[in-house]
């Protein structure tokens, strides 16, 4: 049997997990495709992409029903990423990446402390004005670096959400539809391009990844509070951060 017809089995926990975390995962599901043997270019990077969508979108759904997303600051967010993803791709001609992957590497694990430590930095919720300018604001600078270095950007939304004060349970839920957003974009200017689907292992891979993000957002969003999802959080931010800098700035 070929390796890559385990990756099904190996999303569907990726899933399960980024899924409660607000994020999509592609910073996963991209690598481990190559590395089951898909073409990086026209094959993992735009499954890895459509599988950021299914996750997202998917507990977006659930979060969005179960009335955790911060609506205003997610749609701000969402939007100006997606306008200032592209003028991130055309500075990384001119800019050096190393640089800046290791500034995001550092935040991530900073907010993996802060995760996983006891003090917030702020409390009580934030002003309808302040959403928006926090998804404005945020969501330009985010979307201009994960344009810049390449990523979904859910990895940088989730601590800047939590820094700013929302919990944990509302950052992870708000996250999920900003990823939606910048995931959607991305994946569509690659599907068009150079991408030579394999419709089995498509399917099967989007089935997984469908079925594991479901169980995952109902889990966070029915069971889970706030206080069990930091050490996850935090783990997976520290897991993330170290990711960044060895595979992106040490070895890159």
């Amino acid at each position: 049997m070929k390796a890559i017809f385990f990756a099904p089995i190996i999303f569907f926990g990726i899933a399960f997990i980024f899924s409660m975390l607000g994020m999509g995962g592609s910073q996963l599901y991209i690598p481990l495709l190559f590395w089951l043997g898909m073409d990086f270019k026209s094959e993992a990077i735009p499954l890895g992409m459509l599988l950021n969508v299914v996750n997202s979108s998917s507990a977006a759904f659930t979060y969005g029903r179960a009335k955790l997303i911060e609506w205003k600051t997610a749609l701000f967010f969402g939007i100006f990423m997606i306008i200032f993803a592209p003028l991130g791709t055309w500075a990384n001609i001119s800019l050096p990446t190393k640089p800046v992957i290791l500034i995001f590497a550092l935040f991530t694990a900073s907010a993996a402390g802060l995760m996983l430590s006891d003090w917030r930095p702020k409390t009580g919720p934030i002003s309808a004005r302040g959403k928006i300018v926090l998804g404005m604001g945020g969501g330009s600078i985010l979307g201009f670096f994960a344009g810049l270095i390449g990523r979904g950007g859910g990895s940088f939304v989730v601590p800047l959400l939590y820094i700013a004060g929302l919990e944990p349970r509302l950052a992870a839920a708000t996250s999920a539809l900003v990823v939606t957003f910048s995931g959607t974009s991305s994946f569509l200017s690659h599907i068009f391009t150079a991408a030579h689907p394999d419709w089995t292992i498509w399917l099967l891979c989007v089935g997984a990844v469908f079925l594991g993000s479901q169980l995952g957002s109902r889990l966070m969003a029915r069971r889970l509070k706030s206080r069990s999802i930091k050490p996850i959080f935090g783990i997976v931010l520290l897991g993330i951060s170290a990711l960044l800098i060895i595979k992106d700035v040490l070895l890159g």
